[in-house]
């Protein structure tokens, strides 16, 4: 008689099991599968090609979801794994509310999922620009290697709280947040 998941019956060294050698904090015991679902970049939620309706379930989801060293995302569930497609990043910032000024200021931002975080050194926000235009992208973490990618409009409302400071005789602009001071771009000629 067999109790319990495969793996609590799998004898092996953990390092020696299918599906992990552990590193990536992926649980040893969860057996892996491939889960035909996507997030697309836009944030919504896809399961078999059709849209995933009930946001309840989306958040749930949200709760086990893992991003492993090589930057592949994951469900992981106590008895099994299974890898997703992300095609930016899980989540969008769609909100933004700020209290306070200068560096005192703090930027708190909501996902699609109306989860909130604080933008700080636990919450950082960085800027990665597009190859071919220079095009911006901003991403704050929302936890554990997640991102948020902060929509276009809530870019822009972030941008006019922004400050410029001078950094290596070249001028930056950015914004502060819990006393930390993160870089949005440089000024042309700074």
């Amino acid at each position: 008689m067999k109790v319990g998941n495969d793996g609590a019956n799998d004898k092996r060294p953990n390092d020696a099991r299918p599906g992990g050698e552990g590193g990536d904090g992926l649980p040893l015991t969860a057996r892996e599968q491939r889960f035909d679902i996507r997030i697309a970049r836009d944030g919504t939620w896809f399961h078999e090609g059709d849209p995933i309706r009930r946001i309840e379930l989306v958040k749930l989801f949200a709760t086990v979801l893992r991003r492993d060293e090589a930057g592949d995302f994951w469900l992981v569930t106590p008895v099994e794994r299974g890898r997703i497609v992300v095609e930016d990043t899980p989540f969008v910032a769609v909100e933004m509310a700020a209290s306070g000024h200068g560096d005192e200021q703090v930027l708190s931002f909501r996902t699609n999922l109306d989860e909130w975080v604080d933008c700080g050194p636990n919450h950082p926000i960085r800027v990665a620009h597009n190859p071919e235009n220079g095009e911006p992208t901003p991403y704050i973490l929302i936890r554990n290697g997640l991102e948020a990618r902060i929509l276009r409009p809530v870019y822009y409302e972030m941008v006019d709280r922004a400050d410029t400071r001078g950094h290596d005789g070249e001028a930056e602009v950015g914004v502060w947040s819990n006393k930390v001071f993160f870089a949005l771009g440089r000024l042309p000629g700074g």
